[in-house]
């Protein structure tokens, strides 16, 4: 008799359900489905949707080989997964399905991976580890957006079935973070080292000097540090990094597959070295410190030998810092340095950088020298750039010298979206997400050899922006087609089929408490 009403009060309640729902026209809340393979950023080189998604559960595990690398990524993807699943997800190296991370020969290079999805489990394969990892932030946008959230969500967890094959166009995919004009801290630089990684990105530039402030610590010359690095734009306090500091920085950058690049913008861009030691002044005057937004006024001495002592120093102290192939010289915006000294100062630094084991990168400005073979010039040039300028550019790609392209007036982060937007910078342009977007690296600057392009980077200046709220804002969502246009094939580029997997991106930067810009060209959900 119990069961019988107990039957009853449920009938009873599904036709009070379904009364409801005819009378109000809603229908069921539908099951959730899986993101579709095809809507990550960025876009990947083939998907082949098909067959039942696996769902993560209680008793899932993350499977590695027996690599130290794999555990590595292994580990780092079950610390994203266990505070919003609440499952422990254990890494182990025993068993079969769940998530398995397995590094293997294929055809992927060094960052490409392939991810096979079914009932039975995931399964990410990749050559090298930053193959594995890159194929990991392909598994978290798979996901739904709450997974990035540090509490306990209800799910469910599922990845699509089929398989994606993916590796990158280019190399060198990187962002830059300018640390001088405005000081930021290990901490806030890992933050935004994090939000990079989603995106595949795998070079961290860091400018370290100019005139406003020095951030590295370089123990033959305290002073640079110590005073030089006392103050910022505004006037604010400033900072700098102790070398254990830039060490923390370069390990946990490593730890998510980015190179870190250090940059010591020189000749010019040097006033607070200038402050720092008079000696380094070709009248042997220091001048005060500088916390202004002006550019081009000051320049090392070319004429001094002891310039090159202070350089040599510098750059030794800094390469034995940084174990990537890299080190930034800058060279743009030598407007206090005659063309005759600039190309003295060049000639003499850039066997300095080879001497101590590194790759010459510099601004484009570096191909009005003599770019060192093997050099990297990056350049920030707009559309309506000079003809003569482009040419020397170009004439130096066909002579050898690879390049990074950062065109101002599309991928400089700070520059303003819109006249209205409350941060940045408009001298190269007001740059929405579509203009930032809809170009192509390997036709840029036509002449080129595809060859010599080397990849793209994302520089964010910092004469506005004084903390992570400021940076993200500028960075979202512009930041993630610039990654596209490092990873993805030309083929793949299309703004209408883009800008719909950008909004989709929304709801993952919420759950990370990213600040971001709601542009008005992005269907954003509930617009």
């Amino acid at each position: 008799m119990r069961q019988h009403r107990r039957t009853l009060r449920l009938l009873g309640s599904l036709l009070l359900v379904a009364m409801a729902a005819s009378v109000t026209g809603a229908a069921p809340a539908p099951a959730a489905a899986p993101t579709p393979l095809d809507r990550v950023i960025p876009a990947p080189t083939s998907v082949s949707p098909g067959g039942s998604p696996y769902r993560i559960t209680r008793g899932t595990h993350i499977r590695v080989d027996g690599s130290r690398e794999a555990r590595g990524v292994g580990e780092y993807l079950a610390k994203i997964l266990r505070p919003s699943t609440g499952y422990r997800l254990p890494v182990t190296a025993q068993g079969a399905g769940g998530i398995r991370l397995r590094l293997a020969e294929g055809p992927f290079g060094a960052e490409g991976y392939r991810l096979d999805s079914g009932r039975g489990g995931v399964t990410i394969t990749a050559a090298k580890p930053a193959g594995l990892f890159h194929g990991v932030q392909t598994l978290r946008q798979l996901l739904p957006a709450a997974v990035e959230k540090d509490s306990v969500q209800p799910g469910p967890w599922l990845v699509a079935g089929g398989t994606i094959k993916d590796t990158p166009r280019y190399g060198w995919r990187g962002a830059m973070l300018d640390v001088s004009r405005h000081f930021f801290t290990v901490e806030q630089v890992k933050r935004y080292v994090d939000q990079l990684a989603l995106y595949k990105i795998n070079k961290l530039h860091l400018h370290l000097s100019d005139d406003q402030g020095w951030r590295i610590a370089i123990d033959s010359w305290p002073r640079l540090a110590t005073y030089g690095g006392s103050t910022q734009v505004g006037g604010g306090p400033g900072g700098f990094y102790t070398k254990a500091d830039y060490r923390e920085i370069v390990r946990y950058a490593s730890s998510r597959h980015l190179e870190v690049v250090p940059e010591i913008d020189m000749p010019g861009h040097t006033n607070a070295a200038l402050a720092s030691y008079a000696d380094l002044n070709c009248d042997g005057v220091a001048p005060p410190l500088y916390t202004g937004t002006e550019v081009g006024f000051s320049s090392l001495c070319a004429g001094k030998e002891i310039t090159y002592d202070f350089v040599d120093d510098v750059i030794r102290e800094l390469a034995a810092l940084t174990p990537g192939r890299y080190l930034h010289i800058g060279g743009d915006e030598a407007h206090s340095t005659s063309h005759e000294d600039y190309v003295k100062f060049m000639d003499r630094v850039q066997p300095i950088v080879a001497k101590y084991g590194k790759t010459v990168v510099g601004w484009h400005q570096l191909t009005g020298a003599s770019p060192a073979k093997g050099a990297l010039a990056q350049y920030w040039g707009l559309d309506g750039t000079s003809a003569e300028e482009k040419a020397r550019v170009v004439k130096a790609a066909q002579s050898g010298t690879g390049l990074i392209l950062s065109p101002a007036d599309r991928v400089y982060l700070d520059m303003k979206y819109t006249k209205e937007t409350p941060l940045g910078l408009s001298w190269a342009g007001y740059v929405e997400v579509k203009r930032s977007y809809d170009w192509d690296p390997g036709a840029y600057l036509p002449g080129v050899p595809g060859g010599a392009v080397r990849g793209v980077e994302a520089p964010m200046w910092s004469e506005t922006l004084e903390n992570s709220g400021h940076v993200e804002f500028m960075a979202f969502p512009r930041l993630p087609g610039v990654a596209e246009l490092g990873w993805s094939s030309a083929a793949s580029h299309d703004w209408e089929r883009y800008k719909g997997r950008l909004a989709a991106q929304a709801e993952r930067w919420d759950a990370l408490g990213v600040e971001w810009y709601r542009s008005p060209q992005v269907p954003w959900s509930g617009q």
